[in-house]
């Protein structure tokens, strides 16, 4: 397991609701005034809310909120609940009338590991904000990772559980920190330790994705990993939209294959503009950081002390 989780970001608040029962959760995340946020969206079956306000070419660079959510589309009711709790904190742009929250939104597909009917709806969405927390450190079955699983391809039967991961990477006063649910079509891969994980498990042993590919039926691969990663850089939103591409790297050395029409791949990425820093370096390490993450999706998903086994 590796080290660390997004709220080591001073400012970042982080807070999870979920239905264990149902298999499904929500995450929010909660940045400082002050944030800049972008987006890069890869897979070919992306669910989101309000990425197109994050190209660069457009008008607001700040958020109020960041939200990944199970559900599939219905899951998106999620983030009602927190624009409306962060209306009442007064936190938003400011229109004439009043405050306008921005809480873009990515979502998985989680209806078939436990209850289709029973989605991250806008009282989850609420809890997730007013559990929010500067100390929130729990990873595996939590939050958007409740219902995440891997290794789908070729039924139910041989999928593992997955779940929440995060991971940090500090360089002296410079931090960058990621958090994920995973929930791929693809293996996955511990990067830095070059070994599989999780995926299609039969009898005890791996099948390769890839020598199955062509037998893989859609209704057994509705996926989408969905994260964020987070830095304490001053970086512009134009610059974030770049960290956040080269953070997808991170998603291809961990899963294998990544960004395909079965996945709906999403990354935000976000800056609370305290120290100074190279965007090749954050873009670098963000990838680093975020198949750390990824890894440890699996790795606390799969553990005693976990919230919920399968």
């Amino acid at each position: 397991m590796y080290k660390g989780y997004i709220t080591d970001i001073e400012g970042i608040k982080v807070g999870h609701a979920q239905n264990f029962d149902a298999g499904t959760g929500l995450t929010v995340l909660i940045p400082p005034k002050g944030n800049t946020a972008s987006v890069d969206v890869r897979g070919g079956g992306p669910g989101t809310r309000e990425t197109d306000l994050l190209n660069p070419v457009n008008t607001v660079s700040e958020v109020s909120a960041l939200v990944l959510s199970g559900g599939s589309s219905y899951g998106l009711a999620g983030s009602i609940g927190v624009v409306e709790e962060l209306e009442k904190d007064g936190i938003g742009f400011k229109v004439p009338s009043g405050i306008v929250p921005i809480v873009p939104q990515a979502i998985l597909y989680d209806l078939d590991y436990k209850s289709y009917k029973i989605r991250p709806d806008k009282k989850m969405g609420s809890d997730a904000y007013k559990n929010a927390s500067f100390d929130e450190n729990r990873q595996g079955i939590i939050g958007a990772g409740t219902g995440a699983t891997v290794g789908k391809a070729l039924g139910k039967e041989f999928s593992m559980k997955s779940g929440l991961g995060s991971a940090t990477i500090c360089l002296g006063d410079l931090k960058f920190s990621a958090i994920v649910a995973v929930n791929a079509m693809g293996d996955i891969f511990d990067d830095e330790e070059n070994k599989q994980i999780a995926g299609i498990l039969k009898n005890n042993k791996f099948i390769p994705t890839l020598e199955v590919l062509e037998k893989i039926s859609e209704k057994n691969s509705l996926n989408t990993t969905i994260g964020i990663v987070a830095t304490n850089g001053k970086f512009s939103k134009t610059e974030l939209r770049k960290i956040a591409s080269m953070t997808h790297n991170g998603y291809a050395r961990a899963i294998r294959p990544v960004h395909t029409m079965m996945d709906g791949d999403t990354i935000f990425s976000l800056a609370t503009n305290k120290v100074d820093a190279d965007i090749n370096l954050v873009g670098s390490l963000g990838a680093k950081v975020m198949a750390r993450a990824i890894a440890n999706a699996i790795y606390f998903s799969n553990i005693e002390n976990s919230c919920e086994f399968i």
